[in-house]
């Protein structure tokens, strides 16, 4: 799998850097790029850190500063680090001895052993300071392909977990295979590389401004290292790379200074007034109430992570011990970060006092001066926290990487060992859905910040998580703000400065938590205090912010109050808790987007994830299931159902509510309140013997109305919306290049958050799909709205899609983003972990799998990445940023387009055969069309509808849309003359985009990587509903309609099926029509067991008795029969048979009378046979016939039989049987390819005995054109 990125330092802005545009650009764009310095050949690549006192001699010689460009490969280091996780705690010598016993009996590379190294051996030792590689000593890197690194550092003298281990590259797969057999191995994960940037200031001879030259002020250092600065357009040049880089992993944005991007600068005046007021920070909490009691952070021990303090620091007076962990030889601060983060919380200053000045402080160097870090050096450093018995530590840091294993797991033993992680948020807004971690972590107190004037600073990080998509719903994060805006801190010689970011409102939350922990009696503090206990302080103390878009997404439960949380910890007593303790669905604004959309019967569950926090202990768990209790009329309409953590560790769970009106509530109209309780259970604490219990309870209210109009309801598809992580998830606008992955989680409460306001305020609704389109009711829906989708479809989807649109009036709005394969390989990048190459997975959108639902409907979109202003378009005149082109409309609809530039061709080349433009020069953009009773629009780019990036909005034409795929309302601005397409658009088109060859999304996919499923967030009659049952209950009367009647169902490109349903040609248990495949074989089975009137066959008009018998033949040929079913089930005709057959073509030459035998076999079953012929390109088809035949003859007789049964391409053989009919066409197999996944290539065959003697060959598969390929890519 590619390597994730890691979690990034977010620094408040100090001194020195350029803040100029050109500067700032190159330095957002390399910042985003994720190229870390690459070493020479045998330095020292790791440095894992030194303690005071224990420098190596070649540490900082070693280290280079700036880079060699990348693709050089002579200068790329030769070996990578890797962190071998161990499934125990030992001394590290021990660890070594047992990977060295492990690894010894490895055969070396062949490299190796022309080297004479021999066939095995146990490896080589270097040391973290460059010892054993380097100018003369690195004969043995050069002999063994793996070397254990020593790592010298405090840590050393403790127990650890993990190892370091460096590879020669042709080695790290067998090194990898051969430890992760042992059973002392757990893992293994790249050393990855945190790199950290700072916006200091610049240019300005104020003396209140940054630390003074030659003492750590940075110019712009980040950058110089980073290579050429970005251009600002897609113009390619052979010898550079699509994507710029900088040094370092990919990271969001970095703490902002005084002159940062949407932040206001400070005159004289104001930072004179700042300077002279002492209490800036301390004063608007009132800390100095607390100080006046005696209280000032005395006997508490708190680390900082950050870049380190002088040890004679003016303002700091109790530093207990500084330890580096980094390779450079120095505890000192060349930065200045480290010395404010420590002075907030620690400094005795009266300018600039910090909240705790009497705190123990513990200062971690885990960043060096060129701002880097490695997973490995923070592991260590938290080990040596844990063994120091830390109480409290402060991380300025975060990133979107939230499935960085080792990290995220060793924050979560942080935690479990009882120390209190405070962490900054995030500097991502104000954009929504950028949370940071591990803030975002439920056992982190996550920070987020607000100005002195009580609003959220626009840098902070904004919610909700997005962990739990598309499944589930985000929690609430941040958890409390503070003041973060600036806000006056220590230099790094003394003195004070002001500076910005939740990188200060986290030390700011920091020294409080000091301060309070303070005012625990020391007899029994740790037995009070613990990462919920506090956190419950915190959150059930904080103050409302007033402000109109501050939402619990925005500022958690609101902004410190340091006195009520004080007052809260002078009662407390171990207790569980959830956050939030009310929820009230109708407190806008605190409640959005919740409160904007009251609740209504047969909807979508209205899903809202709270934390319990369990401050009893460290583990715990729900004694029973929560229940809800109504308080009033209203309340006894609700069903309120639950997911939750089966174990609440560390601190803390989830619980997540799916709350739905029943439907006996269709037309009420009013309050509902109730309550929901439940008990937390954990275990005794040191010297008692019951278990600990506490009784938890949650308000509950809600606005219920009449269940709006169909035309009026919206359903939003998030199922389809993938983000990174895991994957690399390219951008959608391809203009920003500050931030090059699409991580927001598209979602209407995240980045769409302005198209969801916009929509409620012209009267829709808007509900939340989290499952695939199978699973939701069309005929409550006016339209379904896609947009942005990078995952792929179901075939089931697609089939019951199209026939949503056309058999039940069902509107379909798609908003596309771009999708180039030569434009994706152009943004790849160089990840200096992994050593290998990160190219996007798909791009905006996955324009293939869109054009696989769009095919049903005459449509398609092409591969140009088009950009400009467009005409006036529904009420909006939309900027089209980084947008697909149409390439393929029907006849009878409208299609707008307009000439733009088209950014792949700007010198990429461009495959022989991809579509260019829909017509002439101009290329389509928004097509409108009619299909059967229901309408379709798509529109080539979805950046109108992202608040994230977006240049101009478009939620008027939005809306334009939906009133007409909702109700066929015609706009005079879209339905034009000059737009009407009389013929079909591209029709004669024979290639459209392809996926790029490679695993692509298999591995993030939840398409690809299971069943079709539908979910809890689905309506209740859809739980669980697998395989592609999406007409759970049809019953008789589809039955009834088709009876005497012709009809048609197109398949696919690939194979039309025609059946007579004449109800004088059908048998008596035919009289039930049943109309999709399920998804397996034995889906299949199970759903026609529980339900013989149940949805079998996609695409498909059968007819089959409610006793049907169900016989299936595995790929195996080993036919199976469905465990339970009858003795007269077992012997009855007339039912629906399946064959899978093998996989593997047959080759053996057959003719017509296969055919002809197979003929004769069916009639003698019951069928009648008109005509059964098969040319020698249909010899195999015959075959198949011939051996579904021997299945129903030898079931007729209740016997058991086997059917070896292969199909390759050609037609089927016409057969007829008493006025029924079928007809196959061009039935090609399509492979199975690597992926070992058999609905890849699976081909049914249905019979249909008792007198409808019909035959079918439908093939199912996850891609259905004809234009097909593998899993794997290719074509």
């Amino acid at each position: 799998m590619q390597g994730r990125l890691l979690l990034l330092v977010l620094l408040a802005a100090a001194c020195g850097a350029s803040t100029g545009p050109a500067a700032q650009q190159a330095q957002a764009s390399s910042a985003a790029h994720r190229l870390a310095c690459t070493r020479a050949a045998g330095t020292d690549v790791t440095g894992l850190g030194s303690s005071e006192g224990t420098f190596g001699p070649q540490q900082c010689s070693q280290h280079p500063r700036t880079p060699p460009e990348m693709g050089s490969a002579a200068e790329d280091v030769e070996r990578t680090l890797w962190i071998v996780r161990f499934t125990s705690y030992r001394m590290i010598a021990d660890h070594e001895a047992s990977l060295t016993e492990v690894l010894e009996s490895l055969t070396l590379n062949a490299t190796a052993a022309e080297r004479g190294s021999g066939s095995g051996g146990s490896g080589c030792s270097r040391s973290a300071d460059g010892n054993g590689s380097g100018d003369g000593t690195g004969e043995c890197a050069a002999q063994q392909p793996w070397q254990w690194v020593h790592r010298r550092n405090k840590a050393a003298a403790h127990p650890t977990d993990f190892g370091l281990l460096s590879f020669v590259p042709d080695a790290a797969e067998a090194v990898k295979a051969q430890l992760l057999r042992s059973p002392v191995v757990k893992d293994m994960h790249v050393d990855r590389r945190l790199t950290r940037a700072l916006m200091w200031e610049t240019g300005s001879t104020d003396p209140l401004q940054g630390d003074a030259a030659g003492k750590g002020e940075a110019t712009d250092q980040g950058d110089a290292a980073a290579g050429p600065t970005p251009t600002a357009n897609f113009h390619h040049n052979e010898d550079e790379d699509f994507v710029r880089r900088r040094p370092g992993r990919l990271q969001t944005r970095p703490t902002e200074g005084l002159h940062g991007e949407g932040m206001a600068q400070l005159n004289m005046t104001e930072r004179r007034r700042l300077l002279g007021d002492k209490h800036s920070v301390t004063g608007a909490f009132q800390a100095e109430r607390l100080w006046e009691k005696g209280f000032r952070g005395a006997g508490v021990k708190m680390g900082v992570f950050d870049t380190g303090i002088r040890d004679d620091h003016p303002h700091v007076k109790n530093i207990k011990e500084r330890s580096n962990w980094t390779h450079e030889p120095t505890l000192e601060d060349g930065l200045g970060h480290g010395s404010f983060v420590a002075g907030v919380i620690a400094s005795g200053d009266n300018d600039c006092p910090g909240f705790a000045p009497d705190v123990e402080l513990y200062t971690f160097r885990v960043f060096t001066n060129d701002q880097v870090s490695y997973t490995s050096w923070f592991l260590d450093a938290f080990n040596y926290a844990i063994a120091t018995g830390m109480n409290i530590v402060n991380l300025s840091i975060g990133g979107p990487d939230y499935l960085d294993i080792p990290f995220v797991e060793k924050v979560w033993e942080v935690t479990s060992n009882g120390i209190i992680m405070v962490s900054a948020i995030g500097n991502d807004g104000p954009l929504y859905g950028t949370l940071n971690n591990p803030a975002d972590q439920s056992d982190v107190i996550g920070i987020g910040g607000i100005d002195y004037q009580d609003n959220i600073a626009g840098f902070s990080s904004r919610g909700m998580s997005t962990w739990e998509l598309p499944f589930g719903s985000g929690r609430a994060k941040p958890d409390v703000v503070a003041y973060g805006k600036d806000v006056m801190g220590s230099r790094i010689e003394g003195g004070c400065r002001s500076l910005s970011g939740t990188s200060v409102a986290s030390p700011v939350v920091a020294g409080a938590v000091c301060l309070l922990a303070s005012t625990v009696p020391e007899a029994h503090r740790w037995e009070v205090l613990n990462p919920a206990s506090m956190k419950q302080a915190l959150v059930e103390g904080a103050v409302r912010v007033p402000e109109e878009t501050a939402s619990m997404f925005v500022q958690g439960q609101g902004k410190l109050d340091l006195l009520a949380s004080q007052a809260i910890l002078a009662t407390y007593l171990p207790r569980a808790s959830v956050v939030p303790a009310h929820l009230n669905l109708t407190d806008c604004p605190h409640a959005w987007p919740y409160c904007r959309q009251p609740l209504y019967a047969k909807a979508m569950p209205t899903i809202f994830n709270a934390t319990v926090l369990n401050g009893m202990g460290l583990t715990g768990e729900f004694q029973k299931a929560p229940v809800f209790t109504p308080s009033d009329d209203g309340g006894k309409l609700l069903n309120v159902q639950f997911e939750y953590s089966e174990q609440l560790w560390p601190w803390s769970g989830f619980l997540a509510l799916f709350i739905r009106v029943e439907e006996a509530g269709s037309q009420f109209r009013g309050r509902a309140t109730g309550e929901i309780t439940f008990t937390i259970v954990s275990p005794p604490a040191l010297g008692e013997r019951k278990k600990r219990t506490s009784q938890v309870s949650m308000g509950l209210t809600v606005d219920i109305i009449p269940t709006p109009k169909r035309e009026m309801r919206v359903l939003w598809d998030q199922f389809h919306s993938l983000r990174y992580p895991p994957g690399y998830l390219p951008r959608d606008s391809l203009e920003v290049r500050s931030d090059i992955l699409d991580w927001h989680g598209d979602h209407p409460a995240t980045n769409y958050h302005d198209m969801y306001d916009a929509l409620r305020d012209g009267g829709y609704f808007l509900e939340i799909l989290g499952s695939p389109l199978s699973c939701f009711d069309a005929t409550q829906y006016g339209a379904v709205l896609i947009a942005d989708p990078e995952e792929e479809f179901y075939p089931e989807e697609v089939a019951k899609l199209a026939a949503d649109v056309a058999e039940k009036g069902l509107g379909l709005v798609v908003f596309a983003e771009w999708f180039n394969v030569d434009v994706q390989s152009k943004m790849r990048f160089f990840d200096d972990n992994t050593r290998s190459w990160w190219t996007p997975v798909t791009g905006g959108a996955n324009v293939p799998a869109l054009n696989e639902l769009l095919e049903p409907f005459g449509a398609a979109l092409g591969d140009m990445v088009l950009e400009g202003q467009l005409p006036a378009l529904g009420g909006d005149t939309p900027w089209y940023a980084s947008g697909a082109n149409i390439v393929k409309w029907p006849a009878g609809g409208w299609l707008h387009s307009a000439v733009l530039t088209d950014k792949a061709s700007e010198g990429v080349a461009r495959d022989t055969g991809l579509v260019g433009g829909a017509t002439s020069n101009a290329d389509g953009l928004l097509g409108l069309a009619q299909h059967g009773l229901g309408r379709v629009a798509v529109y080539g780019d979805s950046g109108c509808l992202d608040s994230s990036h977006q240049r101009s909005p478009c939620y008027n034409m939005l809306q334009t849309l939906l009133r007409y795929a909702a109700q066929g309302t015609q706009d005079k601005s879209l339905h034009t003359e000059a737009t009407f397409q009389a013929a079909a658009v591209g029709a004669d088109i024979k290639q459209l985009p392809k996926r790029p060859a490679g695993p692509g999304l298999k591995e993030f996919s939840n398409v690809l990587s299971g069943p079709l499923r539908c979910h809890s967030n689905t309506p209740p009659q859809f739980h669980n509903l697998k395989g592609g049952n999406w007409k759970p209950h049809r019953g008789r009367d589809v039955a009834e309609q088709q009876k005497g009647k012709a009809v048609d169902i197109t398949l696919s490109a690939d194979s039309v099926a025609v059946l007579d349903g004449s109800e004088a040609a059908a048998p008596e248990p035919a009289k039930e029509t049943v109309d999709h495949i399920a998804g397996g074989a034995g889906e299949l089975i199970d759903a026609a067991a529980a339900d013989p009137h149940a949805s079998v066959a996609p695409g498909v008009m059968s007819a089959i008795g409610a006793n049907a018998v169900r016989p299936v033949v595995e790929g195996d040929g080993k036919q199976e029969q469905k465990a339970g079913a009858t003795k007269s089930q077992k012997q009855q005709v007339g039912g629906l048979f399946l064959i899978n057959p093998k996989d593997t073509a047959d080759t053996d030459t057959r003719n017509s009378s296969a055919a002809k035998t197979a003929a004769a076999k069916i009639t003698a079953a019951g069928g009648s046979v008109t005509e059964a012929t098969a040319e020698s390109g249909d010899a195999a088809t015959a075959k198949a016939i011939e051996t579904a035949a021997d299945v129903m003859s030898t079931a007729s007789n209740g016997s058991h039989a086997e059917a070896d049964g292969t199909v390759a391409g050609g037609g089927i053989p016409d057969i007829g049987g008493g006025g029924g009919s079928v007809k196959g066409q061009d039935g090609d197999k399509r492979g199975q390819g690597a992926s070992g996944d058999p609905m890849a290539s699976w081909q049914w065959l249905l019979l249909l005995g008792g007198g409808v003697a019909a035959v079918l060959l439908y093939q199912v598969g996850r891609r259905r054109r004809r234009q097909r390929r593998t899993p794997n890519g290719d074509g």
